[in-house]
C-alpha cells in the first residue's frame, strides 16, 4: 500500500505541472483538495456528530499541514525537477525517522542524504533555484508532521474516514493562497477535468493508502520505506516530463535511497498499539 501510494503521488506530481501552469502551484493544490472533499464524501461520508471534541486539534493540525504539503511541493515542482524536489523534500521524513530510532548511528543517514542531495541540486553549477530548494525544505517539514498526524488520526478512525475529515480543513487553510491564483490563471476547458482527475489520485488513492498504511507501521519504518520515493519521482520525472538526470544526480538519488533503506529499523507494529475508533458514515435515507 506505501508503494502504491508513492507512485499515486509521484504520478499526481507530474500531471499536475500543465494545471500549474495556466493557475498556478497553490490554484493547483487547492483545487486538488476541493475536488479531493467531493469524492471523499461520496464515498465516506463521516458522520461529524460522531466525533469528540478531543479529536478536533489533530483534525486540523493534520488538514492544514496536508494542504500546505501539497502547495509547498508543487510550487517547488514549478521551479526545480520532480526528482530533486522529492529529494530535498524526503529530508524531512527521514530526519524525524532517524531521531525517533532507538539507534544513534541512524543520526548519520540525514546526513548521508543530504550529501545526495548535493549532487542532485548541483549547487557549484550556480544554476540552482533557491527558492524552489526553499519550497521543498518547506514541503519536507509538513511532510514529517503529516507523517505523524497520519498515523496518529489513522489510529482513531477506521478506514478513509479521517481522510475525509482532513481534506476539508486542507482545502479551507490553502484557499487564501489558491483560489487568488484560480481567479487570476486561466481556466481553460482541461482545467477543471485534470484537477479532478489528480485529485481522484492525490488527495484520495494516494492519501488513503497512506492513512491504511500507517496504522500496521511505525513512524521509522513508514519515514524510512518512503527512501524510495525520490527514485520514483526521477522515474516519473523522466516518463512523464521528459527530466533527464545527470550521472551525477543518479548518484545522488541512490545515496538518499540508501540513507532511507539503511535507517530501517524495526517496522512492524504491534496489534496492541492500534486503538480504533469508527466513525460511521452517516445513515442514508434508506436506512432512516
Amino acid at each position: 500500500m506505501a508503494v502504491a501510494a508513492m507512485m499515486s503521488v509521484q504520478l499526481s506530481n507530474a500531471l499536475s505541472v500543465p494545471v500549474i501552469e495556466q493557475v498556478g502551484p497553490a490554484g493547483t493544490a487547492w483545487m486538488r483538495m476541493c475536488f479531493g472533499v467531493v469524492f471523499l464524501w461520496c464515498i465516506a461520508r463521516p458522520n461529524l456528530r460522531a466525533l469528540r471534541r478531543n479529536d478536533i486539534p489533530a483534525l486540523i493540525a493534520l488538514g492544514v499541514v496536508t494542504g500546505f504539503m501539497t502547495t509547498f511541493f508543487l510550487a517547488a515542482v514549478e521551479r526545480v525537477p520532480l526528482g530533486t524536489a522529492v529529494a530535498i523534500e524526503f529530508l524531512g521524513p527521514l530526519t524525524v525517522a532517524a531521531v525517533m530510532s532507538k539507534q544513534r548511528k541512524a543520526l548519520l543517514w540525514p546526513l548521508l542524504a543530504f550529501v545526495g542531495v548535493v549532487l542532485l541540486t548541483e549547487p557549484w553549477k550556480g544554476s540552482i533555484d533557491l527558492v524552489g530548494v526553499g519550497f521543498a525544505v518547506a514541503a519536507g517539514t509538513c511532510w514529517a508532521l503529516y507523517n505523524l498526524l497520519t498515523q496518529h488520526v489513522g489510529d482513531r478512525f477506521a478506514g478513509i474516514s479521517g481522510l475525509a475529515l482532513t481534506i476539508p480543513v486542507a482545502a479551507l487553510a490553502t484557499l487564501p493562497v489558491g483560489l487568488p491564483q484560480v481567479i487570476a490563471g486561466t481556466l481553460t476547458w482541461w482545467v477543471l477535468p485534470a484537477a479532478a482527475t489528480i485529485a481522484l489520485i492525490t488527495p484520495v488513492i494516494a492519501f488513503g493508502l497512506e492513512m491504511t498504511a500507517l496504522r500496521r507501521m511505525t513512524h521509522t519504518a513508514f519515514g524510512t520505506l518512503l527512501s524510495i520515493e525520490p527514485a520514483f519521482g526521477i522515474l516519473i520525472g523522466l516518463l512523464v516530463l521528459a527530466q533527464t538526470p545527470t550521472p551525477l544526480q543518479i548518484a545522488g538519488i541512490a545515496l538518499v535511497v540508501l540513507a532511507g533503506a539503511a535507517a530501517q529499523r524495526d517496522g512492524d507494529r504491534t496489534a496492541d498499539t492500534l486503538v480504533t475508533t469508527e466513525i460511521p458514515a452517516s445513515p442514508s435515507k434508506e436506512n432512516t
